[in-house]
């Protein structure tokens, strides 16, 4: 009984508290929930505080985006057919995609999140569809502004229909409301799809339909509605001057009211409109007439008759109901007429005057090229034009106004210009008589038609070419330069929405100033003001606009202004220039600018894009004085391509295909230090696509090799790729020379074998970002005649670097990729694409005992001991011997390195001190061991203008990485280490000093905190491979602060399985030591894997490890011999100290004879001391570079190492 009363309490407490919990969550919830009926729901008005009614309705409130960062995909959902052909929510990856994006939109990296459509392949056209949720209305501005991505990766074509978007509504029906421009071009693009007003529940569609095509050659991300709520009730409860009051106590503009749209949301504005003459052509012409003489007709028709399932026919929906049913006219080319004109007309309208103007209100649709331009026009006496719209204007409806006063009979005129194109047309709707434009039945007199325009005085290609070619520069008049009298006509206003660009002339002191200013316009979108030129060009490679501008007022935000290409084939490019911001309070000042326009193949237009912020008699936004310089196609200033872009850029340009372009920087120069270089800030959050090109000036033929010489920094955790091209005139590229990863805060030298060329050329300097946070720079450029010497790096990636095979077999350059034989990745870009020399040492191809030879061109000896470094790999039982000679030019070869066991599946670095001072060649050596399949391999040679680090293991990384290197495989990771110092580095944060030194000179490896967000990505430091040890101590500083949310695991890394060692979370705020014992029955390697933090910095120092000794001091492995790679240095050193004895005597001789020469390669020995580091490893002697830094100073200019050449 006891324990039932027990138990029964026990129940009640449970009860008790369940209630209690239950309200506490009642509590909570009622003070942060807001409940609302379901239908204010996604109406782009948030009701609740936190907006939480505004979530996921295709964007996320209070901003309404949608940029696919987050898994629910603001709600969006996935369509497809039977086919498979799907969107899909993705990311590039850390590997640069061979197609769709290499990064998103919104964060610009490769970690951020996109919608893409799936790979198809189909014998018939399949369909994809991305479906919003269902939107309660959207108000007649409503617009999405979003970016898209259309690349034909795997060139099986686009089709007819890659990407397009509709309105789905309730009733069933759907309108196609925005069909981008389908060139495939590998870049985001921007893009505005106008809804308009929408009066029921809808959902919009983005469509891509195609046969063919690669993963995310469609995509589409960040998308933005914008000014599509309806207007809501005033604080105040009145409306003020100039508005007028909505039924749902809404306020709009007084000029919207009797325009045929209903800006209230309720139709009050387009109430009481009895004396306006109104036609939607829903119901017939109205009297409009529509006989002409042209033999293309104007028809009244609706999107169902003219298609409903080819997206780029018609219009899509008329003006009036914003649907496929409502009715409008319609012109277009017909299949076998080439450019005409057509009309049709109005019938007779009474005299007006200035004091009663009849005002006509119309919607346009001037869309595709077929649209050649919209003109209307006044027939009385005669026929004279009062209004036109050039061109296609975009997939809207365009509200448009036109005042006339007329003082005798007259008939409104409506002329079109038909284009012989592929798609598109012109549209009229819902044409509006203010009550002052009335009828009348008199009949009207024959006009007298206007004369016919002047015949072009020269071809139409000819016209704006930025050449003269007609008597008085006819030809070039009205392109928009205002050198020019009638300059200003050139530019046409295409204006949109409620800002337009008009012309004004003012007189200072009986001086004419003419310029371009933003004024109001009764455009229903609140869009910027447009204007552009005539088609433009072709342009040459230095190209320039120069204008002045000014944007004036009291505001201290005035506006925007924006300098845009329009390519005649690609479209609207990313914009080239803009402002935003004031430039003076008083009206007057005027900034003067220059914008790089550069190379343009197609035929361009420029145009200006503007906005103020407010509009009124004090405010300001004006353009003046354009001028178009050194813009001929022909116009080359320089053929110079060495350069060290003190002044300019020489004989190079920045291409205009690319994404991004290098920008000129000073204070981080090569050579002085204090002047300019070449440089890409892959951290620059405002950078997207994939690549930024620097191209030659177009080279002839030549019929000799050419050396390409040049300094490059790669430098930051995840910096991305540089590489040198040739590009042809067919469009093909021939890649020469590439680096990838982190290679340190110094400067590097690079060398190019240039080949000889049958046909005409460019070279070509491309940085990739297939890394988003470090720093590209290029400088001190060399291009001669003759052989490169033997570079400071060779990693096989492009060509062999003049090495030559010789022997009983060849040596192969090869990728695993194409061959399916050899080391799976190389060592270089550790991918099966990366390339590798390879010798197949099986006895089927290389006899036991037989011998097969790699040798490098020859290389000039120096006066101090030098190390060559390479990475090798061996594959099957018995590979061989590998020998690695210095052979000189006169003498016996001396061997550096010797080496004949199985090392497994995995690169091994080899190394050997070459102190030759005559000329020399190095020799790779392969002897047949008598194995079945298997080959040695060479990859990634490298020398170093200072000995090779010793065999006491530890590495304060004065002098680069000692044999630490990091990796290239994503499968492991995605950022580098990188090395620098206090003193050097202008970015990232760093310790205030390194451990080594204790000051801002010294160097460490570091993982620095940025803007981009790679936050806990990681990065691997491995050590060379180490012999299997009974006990092994490895030590390290580390500085890691307290505010740090980095972390450092300490692995041991053989046969292919880790094992954890160490684990930091935190350092402390100076300079810590640890150290862990290690263990190994097999080969294996240290790795040091470090988690980039949200912030602060986590940096290495002074890394050594005990081989043989534990870290208590004992003693565990048994001394071996010297290995293999000392033995050959060794060996090297006797024979080089012999010979340096018996020749003593001569050295004084040589040295008397070539005083003189010595003295004019004083300045080249210093140029190669101040190559900094010159290979991934980072060995060099910094101390030499410093020491150097005021000699090297005196050698800027134009004075070029030419001594690194071989002529």
């Amino acid at each position: 009984m006891v324990e039932n009363e027990i138990m029964g309490t026990k129940q009640w407490i449970l009860l008790l508290g369940l209630v209690l919990n239950i309200c506490q969550h009642a509590f909570a919830f009622g003070r942060t929930s807001c409940i609302i009926p379901l239908e204010n729901k996604c109406d782009f008005i948030c009701d609740c505080k936190d907006c939480s009614d505004e979530q996921d309705c295709g964007y996320r409130g209070p901003d309404y985006v949608c940029d696919f960062e987050h898994e629910g995909m603001c709600g969006w959902t996935v369509r497809s057919d039977e086919g498979g052909y799907m969107w899909q929510r993705q990311q590039s990856g850390q590997t640069l995609p061979d197609s769709g994006p290499s990064s998103d939109y919104t964060t610009g990296t490769s970690t951020g999140w996109f919608m893409a459509v799936t790979a198809v392949s189909s014998d018939s056209p399949r369909t994809a569809v991305l479906m919003s949720p269902k939107i309660k209305h959207s108000s007649p501005t409503c617009r999405i502004r979003l970016r898209y991505f259309i690349w034909d990766a795997g060139h099986t074509g686009l089709g007819d229909a890659p990407l397009w978007g509709s309105v789905w509504t309730a009733d069933g029906e759907e309108a196609v409301v925005w069909r981008p421009e389908g060139t495939s071009v590998r870049g985001w693009r921007e893009a505005t799809i106008y809804l308009g007003r929408i009066l029921r529940h809808f959902h919009v569609h983005f469509h891509s339909r195609r046969r063919e095509g690669k993963q995310g050659d469609v995509s589409i991300d960040q998308l933005e509605f914008l000014d599509c709520a309806l207007p809501v009730p005033s604080v105040s409860g009145s409306c003020g001057p100039g508005y007028v009051k909505c039924k749902n106590d809404g306020c709009v503009e007084d000029y919207k009211v009797c325009d045929s749209t209903d800006d209230c949301g309720d139709g009050t504005d387009e109430e009481n409109c009895d004396l306006y003459t109104g036609c939607n052509f829903e119901d017939g012409l109205c009297g409009w007439d529509l006989r002409t003489f042209s033999s293309i007709k104007w028809t009244r028709t609706n999107q169902m008759n003219i298609s409903l399932s080819k997206p780029l026919k018609g219009p899509g929906r008329d003006h009036s109901t914003n649907t496929v049913a409502g009715h409008f006219l319609y012109v277009t080319k017909p299949d076998v007429l080439k450019s005409d004109w057509t009309s049709f007309q109005s019938p007779p309208l009474l005299p007006t005057n200035h004091t009663h103007p009849c005002q006509m209100v119309m919607y346009t649709h001037q869309f595709g090229r077929v649209s050649g331009g919209l003109s209307v026009l006044v027939a009385e006496r005669q026929i004279y034009p009062v209004w036109k719209r050039g061109g296609s204007l975009g997939d809207l409806w365009v509200k448009a106004e036109v005042e006339l006063v007329v003082n005798s009979t007259f008939q409104i005129m409506f002329v079109a210009a038909i284009r012989d194109q592929e798609y598109g047309g012109v549209a009229i709707d819902d044409i509006v008589l203010s009550p002052e434009c009335r009828f009348t039945n008199e009949s009207m007199p024959q006009p007298d038609y206007p004369k016919s325009p002047a015949h072009p005085c020269t071809e139409e290609s000819k016209i704006c070419d930025f050449a003269v070619d007609c008597v008085n520069g006819d030809d070039e008049a009205q392109c928009g330069d205002f050198f020019y009298v009638n300059g200003s006509s050139g530019w046409t206003d295409i204006s949109i929405g409620n800002h337009a660009w008009d012309v004004k002339l003012e007189y200072n002191d009986s001086i004419k100033e003419e310029f371009l200013y933003v004024t109001s316009a009764p455009g229903q979108q609140l869009t910027e003001a447009q204007t552009r030129t005539p088609l433009l060009g072709p342009s040459g490679p230095v190209c320039t606009m120069q204008f002045s501008y000014s944007l004036t007022g009291r505001n201290p935000h005035i506006g925007e202004l924006s300098v845009y290409v329009v390519d005649s084939v690609l479209g609207t490019l990313p914009v080239l220039w803009e402002f935003a911001g004031r430039t003076n309070e008083t009206a007057g000042i005027w900034v003067k600018q220059d914008v790089y326009i550069g190379a343009r193949e197609h035929r361009f237009q420029l145009e200006f894009s503007a906005r103020a912020e407010e509009l009124s008699s004090d405010t300001q936004v004006a353009v003046k004085d354009i001028h178009y310089i050194d813009c001929h196609r022909d116009f080359i200033p320089s053929n110079d391509l060495s350069c060290n872009f003190e002044v300019n850029l020489c004989g190079w340009y920045q291409d205009q295909t690319d994404n991004f372009d290098w920008s000129l920087n000073s204070g981080m120069d090569h050579t002085i230090f204090d002047g300019r270089s070449l440089m890409v800030d892959m951290w620059d959050i405002s950078l997207r696509g994939l690549s930024g090109r620097l191209l030659s000036i177009r080279q002839n033929a030549i019929n000799t090799e050419h050396c390409l010489s040049f300094f490059y920094k790669l430098y930051g955790p995840n910096t991305g790729a540089l590489a040198v091209k040739l590009l042809f005139e067919d469009g093909t590229e021939d890649l020469l020379w590439m680096r990838s990863g982190a290679h340190g805060n110094v400067w590097h030298e690079g060398h190019c074998i240039v080949p000889p060329q049958l046909t005409a050329f460019q070279l070509v300097f491309e940085a990739v970002r297939s890394g988003f946070d470090g720093q590209l720079a290029l400088d001190d450029v060399v291009f001669v005649t003759g052989s490169c010497s033997l570079p400071t790096m060779c990693s096989f990636e492009s060509q062999t670097c003049g090495y030559i095979s010789s022997g009983r077999a060849r040596w192969v350059h090869q990728n695993y990729a194409s061959s399916g034989s050899g080391p799976e990745t190389d060592r270089s870009l550790e991918t099966q694409k990366g390339f590798y020399m390879l010798a197949h040492s099986g006895v089927d191809v290389l006899s036991q005992g037989s011998k097969t030879t790699l040798t490098s061109p020859v290389r000039r000896g120096l006066s101090h001991t030098e190390c060559v470094h390479f990475w090798y790999h061996t594959g099957g039982e018995n590979p061989g011997t590998l020998n690695v000679y210095v052979k000189p030019s006169e003498g016996n070869r001396i061997r550096l390195f010797s080496n004949s066991l199985g090392q497994g599946n995995a690169w091994h670095r080899g190394q050997g001190n070459v102190s030759w001072h005559g000329n020399w060649q190095l020799q790779f050596e392969v002897e047949g061991g008598g194995g079945q399949n298997t080959y040695i391999a060479i990859d990634d040679i490298t020398y170093s203008t200072h000995s090779c680090p010793t065999a006491d293991n530890t590495c304060d990384f004065e002098r680069g990485l000692c044999g630490w290197s990091n990796t290239q495989r994503p499968s492991v990771d995605w950022l580098d280490w990188d090395l620098t110092n206090v003193q050097a580095e202008k970015f990232y944060s760093t310790p205030p000093y390194d451990h080594t030194l204790h000051t801002d000179e010294g160097h460490f490896l570091f993982l620095p905190n940025s803007q981009r967000d790679t936050a806990n990505q990681n990065a691997w430091l491995l050590s060379p491979h180490l012999a299997s040890t009974k006990g092994t101590c490895l030590s390290f500083w580390v500085y890691q602060p307290t505010m740090s949310d980095s972390k450092l695991i300490v692995w041991r890394l053989s046969g292919g399985a880790m094992h954890e060692l160490l684990r930091l979370h935190e350092g402390g705020g100076n300079w810590k030591y640890f150290s862990a014992n290690i263990t190994s029955d097999t080969e294996y390697q240290i790795v040091l894997e470090g988690f980039k933090g949200e912030k602060g910095v986590l940096a290495l120092d002074d890394i050594q490890y005990t081989v043989g000794v534990n870290c208590a001091g004992q003693k565990t492995d048994t001394t071996s011999s010297p290995s293999s790679s000392n033995t050959g240095a060794i060996v090297a050193a006797v024979i080089v100290s012999v010979l340096l004895l018996v020749t003593l005597s001569a050295l004084l001789l040589f040295y008397l004879k070539n005083k003189q020469r010595s003295r004019a390669l004083d300045s080249n020995r210093s140029v190669v001391n101040c190559a900094g580091f010159g290979n991934e490893l980072y060995e060099s002697d910094q101390t030499g570079l410093r020491e150097l830094t005021n000699e090297c100073g005196r050698n800027k200019n134009h004075a070029f190492p030419f001594s690194v050449f071989k002529i």
